[in-house]
């Protein structure tokens, strides 16, 4: 091993080699390094505790993955410092996890260590060991550490073993093939097919589908089903069908003896899930993970279920690396929404990180949603995923009525709807809807007007300091500039030289107040992002949102109104029919059955075509089609480089990419606040070659940053915006 050395404290008896991966940011360093564990922290130093060593000649973080008896490596190892806490706080499977998310995105583990393991609070920690009544603290061992003063390992190991999924569950209702998310195979149980539920616990919302029935029989025999449901619309006193038909799941889920998470886009759904498992499962069942917690209360809640204690969490995106112990059901809501995509490096999303994490745990897979997205297509497609519908009758009986407002009978009686914002239609449904109740008003852009123009000549007004657009925050003052902020107190147009602007897009704030002139004995109620309202009741209002922030009204609303569809679809996205179809879905499920909805866009588009019909399987399977066609994702695996444009090219100089790989560009993109010159390529490759395409572009990663290349690549896998 290594020679004793006078006043260093004896390695430990048994298993004195830790493997530790080190929190770096540096992708050359994503490996495990081996430290030696002194004696006095013997008992401390489990394998999943934090960890302090001495890391190129500074104290850093680390997570213990293991011990062992030996080390291959040749010269003296480092001892740890100290351990932190020997709390076990990452489980095999979240690191197994996170080395396979890690690989998939071209990132690191240590940053999606960050993603997955929340901030130690020790008081926390503190009051779990008093409630237990042991009298011991796990920390105290930690602080006998002496610090060593070695310079730090050069030993590399591999992925630890111990990140091996547990104990094989019963398998499910048809036969289980072994292929990963979207590759060939796969499974929901059809109809009839499981045995039937228990009568004393009823299907619930589920009877209403044609495969409803057996997925949930499939849980409660713990299968692992992996379906696609395309959820039944409508509101009713209870609010939305979907939060209690995932608790009906997650409950039969338990049944079968093994853990359920659910991951929804925001916290006004989280406490829509909340609600309703706490109705199914009773008080205490589950815990609900939001950032709004706060650290020390959702550091508590994630630490019952990494000890066992519950086995059911609910929470954002950061809840897909929950510790459910013997997860058997992972549950994404509305996956389209860009909210469950990570902002942080290695940028995964969370559909992609529970199908990784459904596979390697053996566990089902529930995809859920108003709309469908093509990656959710793609999974059935190649039978990976099965679908969950509802028959067209049930449909029909609690969608809303659409009416587009350009149709020919109402061009007829109101020759100006086609240029007016709001025409006639409009009104007529927005008055008979308050009637009866609250209607909702969606608009697609927050604020009063986030964008101007000239008024002669039409050209969009930006600043002259720093070339941002101009907006106005009211009706009463002088408009700014959104990105230095600046007043735009004596602006000229540079085509013509007019000094009067228009709006080019109208926010939720200006509508807001023109229908509270327009209606002005109705109260108006606003909700984005200034604000979000969760709720509202049933007494007439009129209630202006923008799209993802609609309140959950009391037994439905009566109409809506879905202003500006030119705004969404015609944005430069690869994504924008399907993000607007996913939009105006989300609004229109909110309605009463067979409530009055108009849609401002022209019904013959396909995408309006599909709203009106209330069928987003077709449109997302035309969608996939077209991008199949056209070579773009689901259909392959893409990646994206953005930086300099000097750094962009280099990379692409020095990546080894597999013979088979397209790069497209590079070619210019807009910075975030324009002031730097950055350019952008796209590498796309066929699905299959998709795990050797993202080691490519790792190791190029790795060797720039271990030469310490002055310009950085942002490198993306499967990104949401690739146009």
């Amino acid at each position: 091993m290594a020679e004793q050395v006078r006043g260093v404290p004896e390695p430990a008896a048994e298993l004195p080699v830790a493997r530790v991966v080190v929190d770096t940011p540096l992708p050359h360093l994503d490996r495990l390094f081996d430290y030696l564990v002194p004696a006095p922290l013997d008992a401390a130093a489990v394998p999943g505790c934090r960890v302090r060593i001495r890391f190129a000649g500074k104290l850093v973080d680390g997570f213990l993955m293991e011990r062992v008896e030996t080390t291959e490596h040749q010269g003296r190892l480092t001892r740890l410092e100290r351990v932190v806490s020997a709390e076990p706080v990452l489980t095999p499977e979240i690191a197994a996890l996170a080395r396979v998310v890690a690989d998939h995105y071209a990132g690191t583990m240590a940053d999606v260590l960050r993603l997955a393991v929340p901030p130690r609070h020790a008081r926390v920690e503190a009051e779990a060991v008093a409630a237990s009544g042991t009298g011991t603290d796990p920390r105290a061992e930690s602080e006998a550490a002496e610090p060593s003063g070695e310079p730090g390992s050069e030993r590399t190991a591999g992925e630890p073993e111990t990140g091996e999924a547990g104990p094989r569950p019963p398998e499910p209702v048809r036969e289980r093939r072994e292929h990963g998310p979207g590759e060939e195979q796969g499974v929901v149980p059809g109809p009839g097919q499981g045995g039937d539920s228990e009568p004393e616990r009823g299907p619930g919302p589920w009877a209403d589908y044609r495969e409803g029935e057996a997925f949930l029989a499939a849980l409660a025999k713990g299968g692992s089903p992996r379906a696609v449901w395309t959820a039944l619309p409508g509101t009713d006193q209870d609010g939305p069908g979907w939060p209690r038909a995932v608790a009906v799941a997650v409950r039969e889920t338990l049944h079968g003896g093994r853990g359920a998470l659910v991951v929804l886009p925001d916290g006004k759904d989280v406490a829509l899930a909340d609600a309703a498992l706490s109705a199914v499962l009773g008080p205490g069942a589950h815990v609900a993970l939001t950032a709004d917690l706060g650290p020390a209360e959702r550091y508590r809640r994630w630490l019952r279920l990494s000890r066992g204690q519950v086995r059911v969490a609910v929470g954002t995106r950061a809840a897909a690396f929950a510790p459910v112990a013997d997860l058997g059901l992972a549950v994404i809501w509305d996956d389209g929404d860009d909210l469950h995509s990570e902002r942080l490096a290695p940028y995964p999303h969370t559909r992609e990180v529970l199908a990784l994490r459904a596979h390697r745990a053996r566990a089902g897979l529930l995809i859920g949603g108003y709309a469908r997205t093509a990656e959710a297509t793609q999974l059935i497609a190649t039978g990976w995923a099965g679908p969950i519908v509802a028959a067209r009758q049930a449909v029909r009986a609690r969608a809303p009525r659409v009416r587009p407002a350009g149709e020919d009978s109402e061009l007829a009686r109101d020759e100006a709807a086609r240029a007016a914002r709001l025409p006639s239609l409009a009104w007529r449904i927005l008055r008979t809807g308050l009637e009866s109740g609250p209607v909702l008003v969606q608009v697609p852009r927050r604020g009063y007007l986030p964008a101007l123009a000239c008024q002669g000549c039409r050209a969009p007004a930006r600043c002259g300091h720093c070339g941002g657009p101009f907006a106005l925050r009211g009706g009463h003052v002088a408009p700014y500039c959104r990105w230095c902020g600046r007043i735009a107190g004596e602006w000229r147009c540079p085509s013509c030289g007019g000094a009067r602007v228009r709006a080019q897009v109208v926010g939720a704030r200006r509508t807001a107040e023109e229908l509270g002139r327009a209606f002005p004995s109705v109260r108006v109620k606003t909700s984005g992002r200034d604000g979000v309202l969760a709720t509202v009741g049933a007494a007439r209002a009129l209630v202006v949102a923008t799209p993802g922030a609609e309140p959950v009204p009391e037994g439905g609303y009566a109409a809506a109104v879905l202003l500006d569809g030119w705004a969404l679809l015609g944005r430069p996205d690869l994504r924008a029919a399907e993000e607007t179809l996913r939009r105006w879905m989300n609004a229109a499920a909110l309605l009463r059955p067979s409530a009055e909805l108009v849609v401002l866009a022209d019904s013959s588009l396909p995408v309006v075509q599909a709203l009106l019909r209330w069928d987003p399987v077709t449109h997302a399977e035309r969608e996939l089609a077209d991008r199949t066609e056209l070579g773009f994702p689901p259909a392959v695996k893409m990646a994206t480089l953005t930086g300099s444009p000097a750094g962009v090219r280099e990379m692409l100089g020095e990546v080894a990419l597999p013979p088979e790989a397209q790069v497209l560009g590079p070619v210019p993109v807009a910075s975030p606040r324009g002031d730097q010159v950055r350019e952008r390529a796209m590498v796309r490759i066929a699905r299959g070659s998709g795990a050797t395409l993202a080691a490519a572009l790792k190791g190029a990663v790795g060797v720039r940053s271990a030469r310490k290349a002055a310009e950085v690549v942002k490198v993306c896998i499967d990104p949401l915006d690739v146009i």
